[in-house]
């Protein structure tokens, strides 16, 4: 607002969340540790600066909202009025002087124990006075619970009243409910009031603004007045009231005279006659709206005559208006502001101000004395310093916005002509320069001529035919070649092809042992193959052969050698079958490589995921090294 920002009040906590916030800061602001060795002044100091602080605090913040919060007694009457009205002035000024008070107590209460923590003995003394001294803050700040919620609630209404500045020009619309009233606001301003086919649409003030001869107006949509007493008027009214009273404005008053709003014209009247005292001092305009549905001069006579007093005795003109075919609607705007400029400047020549300016002005007509005429004239010195003055202007040089507007469409601009060059040398062409030297100094005159003589030379070699060339033809070799070259070039590209699906394929990997069966390899071909070579192959006759064992058995000896097969196999199952670590694996290389990947992978698991190993369940360490390691000072462990 212009002259007060209701949005800016801070949010009013409640008062548990005042305690909490309070003591929690006391917590982190002030120091928390008492160590073994300190002296009893110290822990003295200790507990009166949480004592001080937390008072501090409250104090701080209990005085923020008093500040805030408007006083009824230095805001503009038409907002102490306005507050009377939603809020109850009673209660809002209990409100703030019990918030007040609390300020004190808490004071008090915090110099009352302050001054006890100087006598305290011991730590746990110390300790106690401290709690006491918090406590009964607290205590204090829990009775204001329902003022602040109460304060809270009015901040939150405060926000949403409209910014109205009492000391701008302002128009005020009134009249009965449902007349058309919030129509006019939204055709001449850009606010943007509901407007419904029933009484009591617009429940609180609404502030639009509009110009007017560069000019700001704010106009004023106030809600429907019924004609009752005034101490039987609810709130809404009550607004409505409460801006007729206290706002030095334009008041315009709307007559609905096709009777659509529900109430007659004499009820009109009557509400006229009864808020007619609060027009007083103020310019008026009689508006009669919805003139689409009913002309003045179509009014049966005993209405007219209702109207007619107005403009005879009050001598008040009445303008027609219809918000839904605009008709009137910028002349009852116009009329408005003009009759509202005439009265403010009125106003201000009853001032005292204007009288003192008026006193220090003083016009001398001197009289004839001798019967001699006196022509006025110039002094000769007066008359030269002129001329000195229009000889300087002409020199002076012009700009080329003026010489713009002087010419015109013929106005070209020119660059150059303020070149301080002799002559017509400002319009030569600036030669071009390139590593120091001047280009036009290496430039052929006679390039041009040059230039076309080779053009026409080379016209007539293409006519000659000296760029014709023909392809000789191939010889046989060179066409086999040719041949060859395309053939093997075909075969790389399906190579390459074969590869690529080979690769990519998803088929299973065909075993060793199975492709070795399919080669048809063998001991004789072997040897066969090194006698070839000239190799002596001589003793290897029972090379990759054992002895097979004889067929016959006594039955003696088979049911031993089950006997001893069973013994064996339960004992061997468990020793032949190896390790989980070793399954898979060809040698120790190996063994230790993959331990080592195995390493690495659980390592990458504990820092990602805070896993020890390969199990998912797993409680850190309970007591962190870097709380509990390093060098210890006197007293104990624990840290509180």
């Amino acid at each position: 607002m212009a002259l007060y920002n209701f949005k800016k009040i801070a949010v009013v906590p409640t008062a548990k969340e005042f305690i909490d916030i309070t003591l929690s800061k006391v917590q982190r602001k002030t120091p928390t540790v008492i160590h073994k060795q300190y002296a009893i002044s110290r822990i003295r100091a200790f507990y009166t600066r949480k004592v001080k602080f937390a008072q501090q605090t409250f104090h701080d913040r209990l005085s923020q909202i008093i500040q805030e919060f408007p006083k009824l007694d230095d805001v503009h009457p038409f907002y102490a009025d306005l507050m009377n009205v939603l809020y109850d002035k009673d209660h809002y000024k209990l409100a703030l002087g019990q918030i007040n008070t609390a300020r004190h107590l808490i004071d008090s209460v915090a110099k009352e124990y302050v001054r006890l923590l100087k006598y305290g003995d011991s730590l746990y003394r110390c300790k106690q006075l401290k709690k006491a001294a918090l406590g009964r803050m607290a205590t204090i700040m829990k009775r204001q619970a329902t003022n602040l919620t109460y304060l809270e609630q009015v901040r939150q209404h405060l926000a949403r009243l409209p910014s109205i500045d009492p000391y701008t020009r302002t128009i005020i619309i009134c009249g009965f409910p449902n007349v058309g009233k919030s129509s006019f606001i939204n055709k001449i301003t850009r606010a943007d009031v509901e407007v419904q086919p029933y009484a009591f649409t617009t429940k609180s003030l609404y502030v639009g603004h509009t110009d007017y001869k560069y000019l700001r107006w704010q106009v004023i949509d106030t809600p429907g007045i019924l004609d009752h007493p005034l101490e039987e008027r609810n709130t809404i009214e009550m607004q409505a009231v409460t801006a007729l009273a206290h706002l030095r404005a334009a008041v315009l008053y709307f007559f609905d005279i096709s009777e659509q709003c529900g109430h007659s014209l004499d009820e009109q009247m009557k509400l006229y006659e009864s808020i007619k005292p609060l027009f007083q001092n103020k310019p008026l305009l009689i508006v009669v709206n919805k003139v689409d549905v009913l002309r003045l001069e179509e009014l049966p006579e005993e209405k007219r005559s209702i109207l007619k007093e107005l403009e005879n005795d009050e001598k008040i003109p009445l303008i027609e208006m219809s918000t839904v075919t605009d008709f009137g609607v910028m002349d009852v705007k116009t009329q408005a502001c003009e009759k509202l400029l005439e009265f403010r400047v009125d106003q201000k020549i009853k001032t005292k101000k204007v009288e003192g300016l008026l006193n220090r002005l003083h016009v001398a007509t001197p009289a004839p004395r001798d019967n001699k005429v006196r022509a006025p004239c110039i002094p000769e010195s007066v008359l030269q310093k002129r001329m000195l003055q229009a000889a300087k202007a002409e020199r002076k040089k012009k700009l080329e916005r003026e010489i713009e507007e002087e010419m015109g469409d013929d106005y070209v601009l020119d660059l150059k002509k303020n070149y301080d060059i002799e002559g017509d040398q400002k319009y030569d062409i600036i030669p071009e320069f390139w590593e120091g030297h001047n280009v036009a100094d290496y430039i052929d005159p006679e390039i041009f001529e040059k230039l076309n003589a080779l053009e026409k030379e080379e016209d007539m070699r293409i006519e000659a035919g000296v760029y014709d060339y023909k392809v000789p033809e191939l010889t046989e070799t060179m066409k086999e070649i040719q041949e060859l070259a395309k053939q093997i070039r075909e075969k790389k590209i399906i190579m390459k092809d074969e590869s690529r699906v080979n690769k990519q394929s998803t088929k299973p990997v065909m075993p060793r042992t199975a492709v070795a069966r399919g080669r048809d390899r063998s001991v004789s071909r072997l040897r066969n193959e090194m006698e070839d070579l000239g190799v002596d192959m001589e003793d290897t006759e029972n090379a990759h052969f054992t002895k097979t064992r004889k067929r016959s058995r006594s039955v003696s000896q088979n049911v031993d050698r089950k006997r001893q097969r069973l013994e064996s196999t339960s004992r061997a199952r468990s020793s032949s079958r190896p390790a989980r670590d070793e399954m898979g694996i060809k040698d120790n290389k190996m063994k230790t490589k993959l331990k080592n990947i195995a390493h690495k992978a659980i390592r990458k698991k504990v820092a990602k995921k805070g896993l020890k190993g390969e199990a998912d369940r797993f409680i850190g360490n309970k007591m962190p090294k870097h709380l509990f390691s390093g060098k210890r000072g006197t007293g104990k462990t624990d840290r509180r």
